[in-house]
């Protein structure tokens, strides 16, 4: 099969996703013609990069069939009305295998859509397939025993991130427009940052999460700190997407509803107060000099655009904040292990020490006492956060310390070391600035800055208030126009 498409201005590998349904309305390009472009481009690229894993490829051509003959019509679904897309492999969907990575769900076939892919379909979105993920969605890299390892685009030696890999891997390899994915703990964020696409982990809570892998197939319970949220190639499409996701739940709609601050009245860059943070958190994780002069290139930009740029100091020390993301979300991973894992995890709660895999597991198998003293604290930092947003409107953040690091998949998480010029570091800790945001519950939209000298992707976390996403996202747009505007990723992704 060949990429072959009606003549246009659009680079389709790397037209973002307002643009191509605005195609499809206009009538510049079919939603068959663009599914069958995109099928044709994952059969020349995604053998050498493993991102997309599951296939949904009749019903897909059916449900593009009917979108077509609806734009015949005019008569559009929605804002994604005909656009074909995948979806990360631990949301349920309906007829179409969702494994999570695990070798026990490698048939798991569910009846029902999870209430973020529902509210995709419902907007006119059409699910070609699921992204790659790691087993469960635990780990920082992607790979698991059902589907296999997941390559960067970028350089295929290197790591994808997770655990949305799969899903940032093909957004950036131009094989589908627009993805939904889910952090915990920086899955959104950090395969944004290693695949140069931007994502948006969006205030917890707005976008429902129900219909997740884990907790379990058919689980009801929204967890702590874990969101939904979309992986995409602009600012606008993370808008549209998150217009489409946000709202309650159906049995609570009677009684909340959803309004946020557009940030409509935001027009200058002269206007803007950011705090950048970039030299914190030393004693906890060093950010690589490569990264730190993308991050330090980035913001001299925005200044010199007429943005307000202080360097500070974090409202919640960065160990601090680490520490309670680790104590907040570990008891939540515990809780899904089997009952003889678990037992003995519990068993070292009185243990002496302050090894990793120690602290990690006492941490798994802690109390709700714990739990609530841990919350305690978090929300004292919230409120500290809160106060510090009085004074900045975006503060900029490293994502990881490195840009994509070479495969370590033999390893466990717990015995893994990165390399941050020379600094050997526990994998575990290079997540604390994803991590301590986290916890926090504010929402983040993860920029690309461009490539490194090493020509790999770095990408920024912008952090907001607590609810201000819409504000956020035309913040962020606004970041990126004085910065030197959108970045694409170059079309032969995939091809390294």
């Amino acid at each position: 099969m060949t990429c072959t498409v009606p003549a246009m201005d659009l680079d389709i590998a790397t037209a973002a996703a307002t643009e191509l349904t605005r195609a499809i309305r206009d009538r510049q390009i079919s939603s068959r013609e663009l599914l069958d472009y995109l099928l044709a481009r994952a059969e020349q690229v995604n053998p050498a990069l493993n991102a997309i894993v599951g296939w949904d490829i009749d019903r897909a051509r059916a449900a593009a069939v009917v979108a077509d003959e609806a734009t015949a019509r005019g008569e559009l679904t929605g804002p994604l009305h005909g656009l074909p897309m995948t979806v990360k492999d631990v949301f349920e969907t309906e007829g179409l295998v969702t494994t999570a990575g695990a070798p026990e769900l490698a048939r798991y076939m569910p009846r029902t859509d999870a209430v973020a892919v529902a509210r995709l379909k419902a907007a006119g979105a059409i699910i070609f397939g699921k992204s790659n993920t790691p087993l469960y969605a635990g780990d920082w890299q992607t790979y698991n025993d059902v589907y296999g390892r997941t390559n960067n685009p970028w350089d295929l030696s290197r790591t994808a991130g997770g655990s949305s890999g799969g899903a940032a891997a093909a957004v950036a390899a131009g094989m589908t427009p627009l993805e939904l994915g889910s952090d915990i703990g920086g899955s959104i964020r950090n395969p944004s940052h290693y695949n140069g696409v931007y994502g948006h982990k969006p205030s917890w809570g707005i976008v429902p999460v129900r219909g997740h892998i884990p907790g379990p197939p058919g689980s009801l319970v929204q967890v702590d700190i874990g969101v939904a949220g979309p992986i995409a190639r602009s600012i606008a499409d993370l808008r549209t997407a998150l217009g489409i996701m946000a709202g309650p739940l159906p049995q609570e709609a009677a009684g909340w509803r959803l309004e946020l601050d557009p940030g409509s009245g935001l027009g200058d860059i002269r206007e803007l107060r950011v705090a950048t943070v970039f030299g914190e958190g030393t004693d906890v994780v060093p950010v690589a000099a490569g990264v730190r002069a993308n991050l330090d290139s980035f913001a001299a930009r925005l200044g010199a655009a007429g943005a307000r740029v202080d360097a500070v100091a974090l409202p919640v020390p960065l160990a601090e904040g680490f520490r309670s993301w680790r104590d907040l979300f570990l008891p939540i991973l515990g809780a899904g292990l089997p009952e003889q894992e678990y037992a003995e995890l519990a068993s070292l709660e009185n243990a002496p020490g302050d090894a990793p895999a120690l602290v990690i597991g006492k941490a798994m198998a802690s109390r709700f006492r714990s739990w609530m003293h841990a919350n305690e604290l978090r929300e004292r930092q919230r409120a500290a956060w809160a106060r510090f947003f009085e004074q900045y409107d975006v503060v900029l953040a490293p994502v990881m310390p490195t840009a994509a690091f070479p495969h370590d998949t033999d390893r466990s998480l717990a015995e893994r070391l990165l390399d941050v010029d020379g600094a050997a570091v526990p994998h575990f800790a290079a997540a604390a600035w994803c991590g301590a945001i986290g916890s926090a519950l504010l929402p983040v939209v993860t920029l690309p800055t461009g490539p490194n000298q090493a020509g790999l992707p770095v990408g920024v976390q912008v952090i907001g208030p607590f609810l201000s996403d819409l504000r956020l996202l035309r913040i962020a747009e606004m970041l990126e126009t004085a910065a030197g505007g959108r970045f694409i990723p170059p079309p032969a992704s995939g091809r390294r």
